[in-house]
């Protein structure tokens, strides 16, 4: 079974017939809708094809709206693509019409980015592939010299380097998007370009306010929110290492230590994390990854992260489906050097709740004495999400009658849900149940060993007590 959990981009690629259900045979967790393409009534159709696909195939997948968030790009070239060579000057111009660029001088979406920007600033376009210098300001005017030159087109991005520019994390179309996600029964909200819990709150309360359950996941894309990383992960459900905007922003050479701090940091505080941006960006148009893309999805899982993502490779790519099943057996293949010592917590030895010190003991005890599964009976999925963060070979099993917690638990590392309705059954009952619920799919066989964590309150959210160790076909030989 596979630990680390995969999330697909959905596109025009995946729009293909019976794509959709070939993403989830090769072992799909999670959909993301990204906002930044495509109109509301094609991410409905998509939001609403994921639900309809999951149903037969039996699995449990999450829906991630990720919000487009104040992308700073330039606008249009008159005359199409043009040609900037090293040493020219070069005009942004927040007054220019958004059709009227030149070779000298284009226009740009943010209009407030001229009161950002210095003399001797670094801005950096198209994910870094023009570089130009800042020489001087004139009120709506950027003035500045092509350090590295090259074709550019309309629309691409502008980074300052280092960050510090103060466009708010949601726009208008922002919140705009994010209802319509709620409407459309999304699990998560990524949040683009947050600098500080600040912006996550915002985004919370957004959410509350349209009556939402959504969970909210904090994409680390700008250098302040590295700088303001920790407030941002306890502030969120789930991070997101958008290596594509923070490499541009930091740096290529910081990127791999950013990436190894975030994960081990997002663990620490008890929320998942996805590692995302170009894993296998060959395979937009190749079959296969590259032994390099190889390395960069093995990597990411031996460093812990939760969930690796596709974007073009299944957005847009020739082979969707090929994508996601190499992305599987790569992460399958480094599971098994992802090792610690039998018990070893990589959290703090003091519980704030009772449910927290369960899970975590629940973890400890399973590795120390052979369990071959856990089942989490859970109303939030938040006993299993703590059990997550302890590194363990053990299948941690949600269990839960809320499909809309067995989707967020989609992301969570080494847990997977099961629908179970305890509400109904009496307390002699339960352990039968919950071990022919998931007997078939964890391959226990008589004398396994199975540990089950419940409350005695059946139904309350936050009342998981106890735990019980049975033994498969004997249920009289128990600790409780």
């Amino acid at each position: 079974m596979r630990r680390t959990k995969i999330v697909a981009t959905l596109g025009p690629a995946t729009d293909a017939p019976g794509m959709l259900a070939r993403l989830i045979d090769a072992g799909l967790d999670a959909a993301r809708l990204n906002y930044s393409h495509g109109n509301h009534a094609e991410q409905a159709r998509r939001a609403r094809e994921v639900r309809e696909a999951a149903t037969p195939a039996g699995p449990e997948i999450g829906l991630i709206a990720d919000l487009q968030g104040p992308k700073i790009r330039l606008e249009c070239f008159r005359n199409g693509p043009i040609e900037l060579q090293q040493g020219q000057r070069f005009l942004i111009d927040a007054e220019c019409a958004s059709d009227a660029g030149t070779p000298e001088r284009v226009g740009l979406t943010y209009k407030d980015l001229p009161g950002d920007v210095h003399t001797d600033d670094t801005l950096l376009v198209d994910d870094g592939r023009i570089v130009l210098r800042v020489e001087n300001v004139v009120e709506s005017v950027i003035e500045t010299t092509v350090l590295t030159g090259g074709p550019l087109s309309d629309h691409k991005g502008i980074n300052r380097q280092g960050g510090g520019l103060s466009a708010p994390a949601l726009t208008t179309k922002d919140r705009e998007d994010l209802v319509h996600a709620l409407a459309n029964d999304a699990d998560y909200i990524a949040v683009s370009f947050p600098r500080n819990a600040t912006d996550i709150d915002n985004a919370r309360k957004l959410i509350q306010e349209a009556g939402g359950h959504a969970g909210i996941i904090a994409k680390i894309e700008r250098a302040e929110a590295l700088i303001n990383a920790d407030e941002i992960i306890a502030a969120s459900d789930c991070i997101m290492i958008a290596r594509g905007d923070l490499g541009v922003e930091i740096g290529d050479e910081r990127l791999p230590p950013a990436q190894k701090m975030l994960v081990a940091r997002a663990r620490a505080q008890h929320r998942s994390v996805i590692t995302a941006t170009q894993m296998m960006d060959s395979m937009i148009e190749r079959s296969m990854p590259t032994r390099a893309e190889v390395f960069d999805v093995a990597n990411a899982v031996l460093d812990g992260t939760d969930a690796v993502m596709l974007s073009g490779e299944t957005s847009i790519g020739a082979y969707p489906d090929l994508a996601v099943a190499a992305m599987s057996r790569i992460c399958m293949g480094a599971e098994d050097e992802w090792k610690s010592p039998p018990g070893a917590l990589e959290t703090k030895s003091d519980y704030e709740r009772v449910d927290q010190a369960i899970a975590m003991s629940a973890i400890d005890c399973g590795n120390r004495i052979g369990v071959k599964a856990i089942a989490a009976l859970t109303e939030s999925g938040a006993t299993a999400l703590w059990m997550s963060r302890v590194n363990t070979d053990i299948p941690i099993f949600a269990l839960s009658r809320h499909p809309h917690t067995l989707r967020k638990v989609t992301l969570y590392r080494d847990v997977y849900p099961q629908h179970f309705d305890i509400t109904p059954l009496p307390h002699s009952e339960v352990t039968r149940e919950v071990l022919n619920v998931i007997k078939q799919r964890a391959g226990l066989n008589d004398g396994d060993r199975v540990m089950i964590t419940k409350g005695d309150l059946h139904g309350h959210s936050g009342g998981t007590n106890g735990m019980k160790i049975v033994s498969v076909g004997d249920f009289v030989e128990h600790v409780e």
